[in-house]
């Protein structure tokens, strides 16, 4: 009798094996497996064993993280390797308020604010109010009969404490916080010989047994069930081990992660005391209102499966230690710095020339597009827990490579309602696009082909399209000085004619010309290099370019690299209160990619989407006689429109002043030391840029 598989997830397919194999058994030759009673016992034993199958499958996939479904089997998995999961992180901004004590008796001489819940959201937000709290108590002076409390960080949820008596008596006694949404970044663990002493020992967190001794005042932190988290403190070779009658008290704030983020207004409902005479009163009137210095941000939830199943086994890869650049994208998001939305990280040896003993980091931050240099430093503060000796990390301004579209679309007028219904149709999806995870990251890839597709599958009136693909980007520029630039595209530059007007710029001022200038491009017969050039024009469009500087700086067409030799710009294109030129090009190749600290964004609002009637489609022109097609390249345009709002006046030169820059930097440094150049398809500088 041949074997059957009973480990089928299909119930018929099972009831089907099971009536096979009873059909070749001799006894039971007779019986009709379709109407008998048999049928019925046939029906149990099939459930039977597709339950029992079921259960096999959910118990072999639940044994391998990367195939675990559930939340807790998970995170078991992942502590096997050594991996704390992320926690939920409170949303954190800052107040300021005063009280007047004038008409407080007796008069205090300082004021405390009490720990815990200090203010809440001033009205709905979101359809819920929320509100926030303070870790410790803050006292401060009177002076003039005000205290001020300004800048204060308020963190969003509620302040709870917990305590726990240890007991000998009991070898298998957890330490178990009972609440979920804990931010485990803001708990505070202390420990007292009793309930009764007043002399208590803050313990710290501890993530490895490196530099713990046998006294060491530490805890362990492990994810449980439900998302909560259980305290483990050592045993006498691997920190303290805790002794009978041992007093614990852990305060923490329970949140609602990244829904309080964007909370802007804020009413002040803490408690506020101060003693005289050894008495204590409450401070109920004098307050005055709520001024926000930062709305709630940074808020963040609990960590998710997918992510767990992601980042635990590169940490575990990475062994606690940054080596290789996928240690650094690995660590930095997982256990540095969670709000990272994308990071890119490319050794110096990388760069042309090289810059040895240098790690490179680029961070799209989830909220806003910088990281203040707060962070910055707080990253590589605790980045020396992790890095190799002799590798120094450097972390670099987000800076972004815009694409720019110019698509005419052919449509039917037979099946469209109207152009502009057909482009707003095409835009929307353009959106979309331009959201997607094949952009808004490192290392993106602008596809052209699926593009195109995206425009043509936007409506069946849609017969095709002519799209053209611009490079741009934003050159933040020093006024009144002389300075240094160097900008990298990251692609190859598309040399249309050896006559030059290659890239174009938008318009700005330099000493010594009245007029706005422009910078374009002349290449060299090896059409690799070229040189920079500045010129004026009557108008926008005009083509009567007149050159009035050669040789300002060079361009190198093969890596996308633009160097302006030290000019003293006196205005330009203003820009979210930056003075920026806008520097345009064609890129050899339509499928563009964002390298190394380049972050991809396509431009939707400065892109342009025409419609055209296909009067071939619509039966207007079959013959196609009159049939009018579109250029498939840019415009000769040779500028780009923007530039000075206003005529800035002329300051006196710094006297030899000069920059360093690279060719990824878009902006120059404060100009004290010597010029160099360092010629790369990415930024190797610190200076910030668009």
């Amino acid at each position: 009798m041949p074997l059957s598989n009973f480990t089928n997830l299909d119930f018929e397919q099972v009831k089907t094996t099971l009536r096979e194999y009873l059909k070749e058994n001799s006894n039971f030759t007779d019986y009709d497996f379709e109407g008998s009673n048999l049928s019925a016992i046939l029906n149990v034993l099939a459930y039977n064993t597709y339950i029992t199958s079921y259960n096999a499958n959910m118990v072999a996939n639940e044994v391998f993280i990367d195939s675990a479904t559930l939340r807790e089997n998970v995170v078991s998995l992942a502590r096997n390797i050594g991996y704390l999961p992320r926690s939920r992180t409170a949303a954190r901004g800052t107040i300021s308020f005063f009280v007047s004590t004038t008409n407080i008796t007796p008069t205090p001489s300082t004021i405390t604010l009490k720990k815990g819940i200090v203010a809440t959201s001033s009205g709905s937000f979101g359809n819920q109010s929320y509100v926030f709290s303070i870790l410790e108590d803050i006292t401060v002076p009177v002076f003039n009969n005000v205290a001020n409390f300004n800048n204060i960080t308020v963190y969003e949820g509620t302040l709870l404490t917990t305590n726990f008596t240890v007991d000998s008596r009991n070898p298998n006694q957890k330490f178990l916080l009972d609440n979920v949404g804990i931010d485990t970044d803001l708990m505070t663990v202390t420990v007292k010989p009793n309930e009764q002493s007043s002399r208590s020992v803050k313990y710290s967190v501890q993530d490895s047994l490196f530099d713990v001794k046998s006294d060491s005042k530490v805890y362990y932190l492990q994810e449980s069930d439900d998302e909560r988290y259980e305290l483990i403190f050592g045993d006498g070779i691997f920190g303290n081990k805790l002794e009978d009658n041992n007093f614990i008290t852990v305060d923490y704030i329970t949140s609602n992660g990244d829904a309080a983020n964007g909370v802007g207004r804020f009413r002040y409902a803490g408690k506020m005391i101060y003693n005289r005479n050894a008495q204590e009163y409450v401070i109920t009137s004098g307050i005055s209102g709520v001024v926000t210095g930062l709305a709630a941000s940074g808020g963040e939830s609990i960590e998710g499966v997918e992510s767990i199943k992601k980042y635990a086994p590169r940490i575990y890869a990475s062994q606690n230690r940054a080596l290789t650049a996928n240690d650094y994208e690995t660590l930095i998001p997982a256990k540095i710095y969670p709000e990272t939305e994308s990071i890119s990280v490319f050794g110096g040896e990388e760069l042309v020339p090289p810059q040895y003993g240098k790690v490179f980091i680029s961070i799209k931050p989830r909220f806003g597009d910088f990281l203040p240099n707060l962070i910055k430093e707080n990253i590589k503060l605790k980045l020396k827990k992790y890095a190799v000796a002799g590798i120094v990390p450097e972390i670099l301004d987000l800076k972004y490579l815009f694409l720019e579209i110019d698509t005419k679309i052919y449509y039917n007028s037979n099946l469209a309602p109207s152009p502009t219904a057909v482009s707003s149709i095409v835009q929307n999806n353009a959106l979309k696009y331009a959201e997607s995870s094949d952009m808004n990251r490192y290392g993106a890839r602008f596809k052209y082909s699926k593009f195109l597709n995206i425009i043509d599958d936007s409506h069946e009136a849609i017969t095709s399209n002519i799209t053209t693909v611009r490079m741009r980007r934003d050159l933040r520029v020093l006024l009144n000085q002389f300075a240094e630039y160097s900008i990298g595209f990251g692609n190859e530059f598309h040399i249309k004619s050896m006559d030059g007007y290659n890239i174009k710029s938008s318009a700005f001022r330099i000493a010594g010309i009245t007029e706005n200038v422009y910078m374009s491009d002349i290449p060299d017969t090896n059409r690799v290099t070229g040189s920079i050039f500045l010129f004026t024009l009557p108008s926008i469009g005009s083509q009567s370019p007149t050159i009035i500087r050669r040789n300002v700086g060079t361009i190198t067409y093969t890596t996308g690299v633009i160097t302006l030799n030290p000019v003293n710009i006196l205005a330009a294109q203003e820009k979210d209160g930056t003075q920026i030129i806008e520097i345009e090009a064609t890129p050899q190749s339509n499928d563009v990619i964002g390298l190394q600290d380049l972050y991809l964004q396509l431009d939707i609002s400065s892109s342009n989407f025409e419609t055209v009637v296909d009067e071939i489609a619509s039966g207007l022109d079959p013959s196609a006689s009159n049939y009018v097609v579109s250029s498939s390249y840019p415009n000769e345009i040779l500028v780009r429109s923007g530039g000075p709002s206003t005529t800035s006046s002329t300051s006196t030169t710094p006297n030899g002043g000069s920059t360093v820059s690279t060719a990824g930097v878009t902006g120059a440094t404060t100009p004290t030391t010597t010029t160099t150049t360092t010629t790369t398809t990415g930024s190797t500088s610190g200076s910030s840029s668009y």
